[in-house]
């Protein structure tokens, strides 16, 4: 049986109502979404941009991967044998670049756009990340959360496995081939796939040509990266730099992948389609707060360096939190056998009777 949406979707109260009558939607129309009440006051200091504190997430980022490629450098030279792992724990760190990228381009860090993009496009480059296209795609993706056609950046159900894990711990060369080829193509003007075909025919065809640009930009940039640096006898900065967020991708991974694994599609409340989990004070800086993911989608516009705040405003409204990557992973991974078993399961979190929904 299914229903209408509703003017205000109100939350289930326990896992056994297992959100069954998922409401009927158009492709296209808007999804209308449940959020806590916030105080119009309240919510004003939640969006408010700091940069300071801007300044201390950025530039701290950026510093970890600046210390962190040189470590890699100076091992090379002076101590080869710790080299390898020098790699890892660079690449580590940057794999989160796209977590950076991400927050930059929602241009929520800091108070002037610029900066934002400026920074945006840094660790884009180093990433190889074509923002143009990611924010064309992502735009799409916070409007109609696992909603598809409408939602193709993340489509149920996701899969994980032990060897796919172990070899993104050590180097993902998949990852290279994609880039490059990939890029080859976008510096072309060629955009596979039906959801770039969608995002650059029907949601922002204007974004195609910028995407297509930065797409060129890349390859010279990179191109030029190695030249010089091979030239000049400092080869490894090019590794550093150009191919550092293709190693050791492991805990990144353990991070980004938890955000909405495992969970209910189709239904108009982020605290069932994205996961909050709690994480040290390290990842989560690492991170860009993004451990925060449920807070993220509610109110997209709250700075990342605010969302703890705003998750101990709302905390009442939420499922439980789990504590660290260990018991995320153990939910989540007990939830991906019981789909092997029957693939239409979706774990729908016990969420608390929210007091607008009565």
């Amino acid at each position: 049986m299914e229903t209408t949406v509703p003017e205000t979707a109100p939350p289930p109260d326990s896992p056994e109502t297992a959100l069954l009558e998922k409401p009927t939607r158009d492709p296209g129309s808007p999804v209308k979404w449940y959020r806590p009440k916030i105080p119009r006051e309240q919510m004003s200091q939640l969006n408010r941009k700091s940069n300071l504190k801007a300044a201390g997430q950025t530039l701290g980022f950026l510093v970890i991967l600046c210390a962190t490629g040189t470590l890699f450098v100076w091992t090379c030279f002076r101590a080869p044998w710790f080299a390898p792992l020098a790699l890892l724990l660079h690449g580590g760190c940057c794999a989160f670049q796209i977590n950076a990228v991400h927050e930059l381009v929602h241009e929520s860090v800091f108070r002037s756009s610029w900066p934002n993009r400026f920074f945006a496009g840094l660790f884009a480059f180093t990433g190889w990340y074509n923002h143009y296209a990611f924010w064309a795609s992502h735009a799409e993706h916070h409007k109609f959360t696992l909603h598809p056609p409408d939602d193709l950046e993340v489509v149920l159900p996701q899969n994980a496995t032990l060897k796919m894990y172990i070899r993104l711990a050590i180097f993902d060369y998949n990852g290279v081939r994609y880039s490059i080829q990939g890029n080859f193509r976008n510096a072309r003007g060629k955009f596979g796939g039906k959801w770039n075909e969608h995002l650059f025919t029907n949601i922002c065809p204007e974004a195609k040509k910028h995407a297509q640009r930065w797409a060129q930009f890349l390859l010279i940039g990179h191109f030029i990266v190695g030249v010089v640096s091979i030239a000049t006898g400092y080869w490894p900065i090019f590794i550093a730099v150009t191919f550092g967020r293709f190693f050791g991708n492991g805990v990144f991974w353990l991070c980004n992948s938890c955000q909405h694994i495992g969970l209910v599609d189709k239904y108009p409340d982020f605290r069932v389609c994205c996961r909050t989990i709690y994480l040290n004070p390290v990842l989560q800086f690492l991170y860009w707060h993004m451990n925060y993911h449920t807070e993220h989608h509610m109110y997209a516009g709250v700075p990342c360096y605010n969302l703890e705040k705003l998750h101990r405003t709302i905390q009442h409204e939420l499922p439980e939190t789990p504590n660290g990557l260990y018991r995320t992973w153990k939910q989540i991974s007990e939830i991906l056998a019981r789909q092997k078993v029957d693939p239409t399961y979706q774990f729908v979190p016990k969420l608390p009777i929210s007091q607008q929904a009565n």
